[in-house]
């Protein structure tokens, strides 16, 4: 798959099909997390691949009842990915934690891969961070910086609308028109 097909394409899918997934496309979603930019390339992200039903009942406990992933993470994905952050592997510039930077590109590039492999995802971020600690085994010290259902998707999405660069990009100075 192209990467701006993929770009384009990929959608957060909160709907799938019960069918597994083959050891070897999620082996090669985890490579593509493990090999993504980091600060000073601590690789300061880990992540736990849960398949257990009781676990992932226990992670979708940690989601508010309106959050729409919820059904997905409880009962849906056959896969939940909790992504984790050392913050200690990370840096801190000007007040600026990174661990969350570092996390987010090896989610994207995790996200891409699955998409890349017919597989569908959500970024969670909606959830009570100590309960999910608890339904991981996730030591103190350790952040869980989002998950994500995984599986083939139960449905497809339509595109978003997205702001046009014109809204977004700004040339030389803030405000100023950026001119191709």
């Amino acid at each position: 798959m192209d990467l701006y097909e993929a770009l384009k394409k990929r959608r957060s899918i909160r709907k799938y099909l019960p069918d597994p997934i083959p050891k070897e496309k999620l082996q090669r979603i985890l490579e593509a997390a493990r090999i993504a930019p980091s600060w000073s390339n601590q690789q300061c992200w880990r992540f736990i691949v849960v398949k257990d039903s009781e676990r992932k009942a226990m992670l979708a406990d940690s989601m508010p009842d309106n959050n729409p992933a919820k059904k997905a993470v409880g009962q849906t994905a056959p896969v939940v990915l909790v992504i984790c952050a050392d913050p200690k592997e990370s840096g801190v510039q000007d007040g600026k934690e990174y661990y969350l930077l570092d996390a987010g590109l090896a989610m994207q590039q995790l996200m891409l891969a699955a998409h890349a492999e017919g597989l569908g995802t959500c970024w969670i971020a909606w959830f009570d961070e100590a309960k999910a600690r608890a339904a991981c085994s996730v030591p103190e010290g350790i952040r869980i910086v989002g998950l994500t259902p995984l599986g083939y998707p139960g449905t497809e999405p339509s595109e978003r609308p997205r702001k046009g660069l014109e809204e977004i990009v700004s040339g030389e100075e803030w405000g100023k028109p950026y001119i191709y």
